[in-house]
């Protein structure tokens, strides 16, 4: 009997992962087009040039969170895993791909704090490239360190994570206008 285990690994930036955010994104907005405020592209592979594990990261925006929950078939069938809060309060988190994965769908209430963090991050990175580089060498000697295990891997880079978030909301909050 064969064993699937996920691997996690970061490699080098794609120019395919904006127009593979787009293509999914389109189709997120057809199946909750009725809950959904806005759609944003989150994570490493939103920004670019930063090497990431290749899964893009979605942030849909919607105006009541738990009416999602009525959309788990549609996602289903769409090829997502349901996982609904997964750790955070008032998330819902969606893995398209199990071993291999290739997406994930984080939907919160429009105007989150969750929105404005994520939101906040992606564009520091975008914009601080000296923090991005840092970031990028961090995640892939995590990536080697973690031995395909994601919470390990995800608990070496959560000091950085937090400190540079908050960097970020200060960033925003002294002037900076968010980015879609």
């Amino acid at each position: 009997m064969k064993i699937e285990k996920r691997i996690i690994e970061v490699v080098n930036y794609e120019d395919k992962w904006p127009a593979e955010f787009r293509k999914e994104a389109e189709m997120l907005l057809n199946l909750l087009s009725k809950e959904i405020v806005h759609v944003h592209h989150i994570g490493s592979t939103a920004v670019p040039g930063l090497r990431a594990k290749p899964v893009i990261d979605i942030l849909v925006e919607v105006n009541n969170i738990d009416a999602l929950d009525q959309y788990n078939s549609k996602m289903e069938q769409a090829g997502y895993i349901p996982k609904g809060e997964f750790g955070i309060a008032g998330r819902r988190f969606y893995l398209k791909g199990l071993y291999n994965r290739t997406h994930h769908v984080h939907a919160f209430n429009a105007g989150s704090t969750e929105v404005d963090r994520h939101i906040a991050f992606r564009d520091y990175l975008i914009v601080h490239p000296v923090a991005a580089k840092e970031y990028a060498e961090l995640k892939a000697r995590c990536a080697a360190e973690c031995n395909n295990d994601n919470e390990r891997y995800c608990a070496a880079k959560h000091e950085f994570v937090t400190a540079h978030e908050k960097k970020a909301l200060e960033w925003v909050k002294s002037g900076r206008q968010r980015q879609s």
